[in-house]
Formats: structure tokens, sequence, C-alpha cells
């Protein structure tokens, strides 16, 4: 059995990166703009240095757009959709079967931990994590390993005894460079990345057990 599971937050726990992506686009639409998914995907699981609307956008109209204006918008429109959103098909029921198990489980997150425990207390989820590791706790977001590496030190493991739940290639670069096995459950968003290198792609976790998970990173599943 793996000694924890490191949980990805933003489109693996909650389907949170489609309202984000759709509050982007409609920036974009009010400059007589487009956002292709092909384009903005790049900054899935990252923050924005690996891709930056912003200054897309602004070379784009070759023009400075008043982002004061912009940002509360387009973040209260993401907000809003994120609100009645809950976690996806299998996410419960791993957690619970990791709690029963005694297999800890954490969340390392590129987005502000704000953002990330705010929705893990509306859920109901918080309880299932040993802690978070989220943007406000490393030098460099994902590609870079430290969340990861941060998730397995808070937990006392060596990373290399853990599995990755992961839905972004930033996300899997990161485990990678970390050392830890990664299985992917893509999303909406991600579902046309290559992820070459993980342990296992996944359609769902739903109906997926720790037992399986275990299987993949053995080899023998």
């Amino acid at each position: 059995m793996p000694e924890a599971l490191i949980f990805d937050f933003d489109g693996l726990i909650l389907d949170t990166e489609v309202p984000v992506y759709e509050a982007w686009r409609q920036n974009y639409e009010a400059h007589d703009q487009t956002l292709p998914l092909e384009t903005y995907v790049n900054c899935v699981g990252s923050d924005f240095n690996r891709f930056d609307p912003k200054a897309h956008l602004e070379t784009l109209t070759n023009a400075a757009i008043d982002w004061s204006h912009w940002d509360p918008r387009r973040e209260q429109i993401a907000r809003d959709q994120t609100l009645g959103l809950t976690p996806f098909p299998g996410i419960i029921d791993l957690l619970e079967e990791a709690s029963a198990s005694q297999v800890p489980c954490i969340v390392a997150s590129s987005s502000p931990r704000s953002w990330v425990e705010g929705h893990l207390d509306r859920l109901g989820l918080q309880h299932y994590f040993e802690a978070t590791r989220c943007l406000d706790d490393v030098a460099a977001p994902k590609p870079s390993p430290d969340l990861f590496i941060a998730a397995a030190e808070a937990l006392s493991i060596h990373p290399d005894k853990a599995i990755v739940l992961e839905d972004s290639l930033n996300g899997l670069n990161a485990a990678k460079a970390a050392g830890i096995d990664c299985v992917i459950v893509p999303n909406r968003i991600t579902a046309s990345l290559d992820f070459t290198g993980a342990a296992a792609v996944l359609p769902t976790l739903e109906g997926v057990s720790i037992r399986q998970l275990a299987s993949i990173k053995t080899g023998t599943g």
C-alpha cells in the first residue's frame, strides 16, 4: 500500500478549472478576442508565469487594459460558478477508504491556501487531509517539484512512497521531478493533453480503490 496519497485540488477534487477558464474567456470576448483552450491550458496546474492571459490579451488588443475594472468581475464570475460545485465522482469514497485504511492524505495545490481550504471547508472535506501545501508555502508552483516535496515532508515520508493524483501536465511534470508516481485523471480542460510518463491515466476515480492505485504503483495492475 502507498504510505500516502497526495491530491491536487483544482480539476482533481473539484471541477474549478472550467469556471475559471470560462471567466477568462468572457474577458477576451468583451475585447472582441478569443482564448483557445489549447492556449489557456498551458497555465493549468501552475500559475500565470506559464501563460499570462492578461499579457496575452493586451498583446492581441495592442492596448493597456484596466484590470482594476476587469479582475473583480472575472473573479466574481468564477467564484459564483464554483460555489455550487460538488466533488468529482470517487473522491469522497477514496478519502473514506484512505481514512479507514490509515493511509494519510494531503493536498498539494498551486492555488492559494484561502482558495483551497475555503472550498475544502465548504465541502466538509478538510478533516480527511493531514495538511495542505499551497502556493503560499513554496518558492515555485508546479511544474516545480516543491509542492510535492513539501507535502511528503509534512507527512514525514520519502516521496517515492506516495502516489500523486493529478489532472494537469504541469502537475505530472512536478510529480516526476519529485520522484513520485503520478496517476492522472483528466478533466474537460486537460483531456487533450499528452500525459506520457504518468503511471496511469484514468477516466475517473469513481470505483477506484487504494489497492488498485497500489497495483498501478507496483506495475501489477
